[in-house]
This record gives C-alpha cells, structure tokens and sequence, in this order.
C-alpha cells in the first residue's frame, strides 16, 4: 500500500474513533443527525467549493446517482443501525465488530467485483481479522447476557456488513466524481432524508433545538469529524485497492476499544483487547500486503 494511503487512513481511524465516542453518548434521534449533517455541509462547504474549482469534475447523473443511493440509503441505514447498537450494548463491543465486519466483506467484492488480486499476505490479514471478531462474539458476556447485549451484537454485524456494501458502491461512485466532492454529495443528500421529519414538525423542531442547546459538543465534533475522516478514506481509495484500503483503515477498532475501556469504563476488557488486537494484526498484514 502507498505510504500516503496509510498515513490517510491512520489520520482517518482517529477521527473515526472519536466521532464514534461522541455518538455513544448522544440522543442520535432525527433531529441529531440532521443537526451535526447540517453542522458537515456548512463547515466544508468551502473545502467542496475550492476542491470543484481546482478539478473541474464532470458530474454526470450517474456521478449524482451514487450520491443518492449512498447518502439517502446505506448511509442513513449505516447511522441507525450503528447508534441502535451503542443503545443496547457497550462501545469496546459494537465498534469492533461492526468496523472488523466491513472489511471481509469489502475484500471478497473487490476480489469478485474489481477483479482485484490481494496477495497471500492480505488474504491472511483477513483471515485474522474474522478470528477476532469470533473471538469478541464467542465470549460468555455475550452467550449468556441481557438480550440486550445480544440483539447489540446483531446491529454490530448488521452495521459492518453495510460498511461493506457502501464500501464498494462508494469505490465506483468516487471514481465518477472527486474524494471531497463526493462525501459532500452524501451530506446533501442524507440531510435531504431528514429535512421533513425534521423541519416540517413541531416535534421535529424542538428535537432540533434540544440537540443544539444540550448536544452541541457531540453536534459539532461529529459535524467536523465524520465527513472529515470518510474524505480521507476516499481519497486511499483513489490511490489504493478497496481491498486493501477497507481493511486498514479499521485501526480505529483498536483506539475504539480503548476508548470503551479507558474512558467509559466498560468491562470484559481482556478478550474484547485480545479480539480487538487479532483484528489489528489483520489490518497491518493487509496493508503491508
């Protein structure tokens, strides 16, 4: 892989990882999201504006079509299914299988799909990174807890398996358009989801307000970082394989992991660390493969 892919992608995991602290602790209603979408599409408004002047795309219907279906479909399902996953269970659990999921999947499409060609090295990390993820979900904590924990793992493994799929449907549409461009096309379109839900009701409005008045760290540090992080892993993606580029930007799962134990306390920290580590070393032999 590209040193500058790597370096992307590692700046990436930490703002990933960050946002995703932010999100655990936050209401992730409607009116949340719309508030820290709306908080994206203002703060990059001019980084979108000045990345068009420079590159001139020509964005045809179909670049505004994997836009859409991005941003209105796997994106908001993506959001949902994540933020319903940290309602029922732990942070160091759900980031790690939902992030470690994605990958498998993105490497088997980019095989199947791009006719890419990871070598034997890459195919191992993603061997390793599937031995980790058994590990987190084989645990008594999950076996033989609350419902609760179990139905979190379920939204987890939902959660990658559209990390996935938009992984790949994402690939195709940047090559269409631009890195920033792009992401910012999502935005426009996931606000749009929200915007009558939000803006057209009573409800809806003084959900909004309550995000701003009580929610605004996490509005803000999602606004900034979420969009901030995809715009680098789309851009690996313009000078590296998916099939590499999907799996290692899953370092974040192990500064998720931490996160979980050192700032929220959570326990079953040795095997969730141990599941967590396998999925590393998994990320780290795709990349030097």
């Amino acid at each position: 892989m590209p040193a500058g892919a790597l370096a992307l992608l590692l700046a990436a995991a930490l703002g990933h990882a960050t946002w995703n602290y932010l999100a655990k602790g936050a209401r992730n209603d409607a009116a949340f999201t719309f508030a820290f979408v709306a908080v994206s599409l203002v703060i990059y408004a001019p980084v979108a504006i000045i990345a068009y002047a420079i590159q001139r795309p020509e964005l045809g219907w179909e670049a505004f079509a994997f836009m859409a279906v991005s941003g209105g479909i796997f994106h908001v399902a993506y959001y949902y299914s994540l933020t319903t996953g940290y309602r029922l269970g732990d942070l160091s659990l759900v980031y790690p299988l939902a992030r470690g999921t994605g990958p498998a999947i993105a490497v088997a499409g980019g095989i199947f799909i791009f006719g890419e060609s990871p070598s034997p090295l890459a195919l191992a990390g993603a061997a390793m990174v599937i031995v980790g993820i058994i590990v987190m979900t084989w645990s008594p904590h999950v076996r033989d807890g609350h419902s609760d924990v179990r139905l979190s793992v379920a939204f987890a493994l939902l959660t990658g398996a559209i990390i996935g799929t938009y992984t790949l449907w994402d690939k195709k549409g940047v090559d269409l358009s631009t890195p920033v461009i792009f992401a910012y096309g999502i935005d426009v379109f996931r606000i749009l989801v929200f915007a009558p839900f939000v803006l057209l009701r009573p409800a809806g409005r003084q959900a909004l307000a309550y995000a701003w008045n009580e929610e605004r760290r996490a509005v803000l540090g999602i606004g900034l970082l979420e969009p901030g992080a995809y715009m680098m892993v789309l851009a690996a993606l313009t000078i590296a394989p998916v099939s590499y580029v999907a799996p290692a930007r899953e370092i974040s799962i192990l500064i998720g992991a931490l996160i979980g134990w050192r700032l929220l306390g959570e326990g079953d920290v040795r095997r969730r660390m141990l599941g967590a580590g396998a999925i590393v070393l998994g990320v780290f032999a795709l990349a030097l493969g």
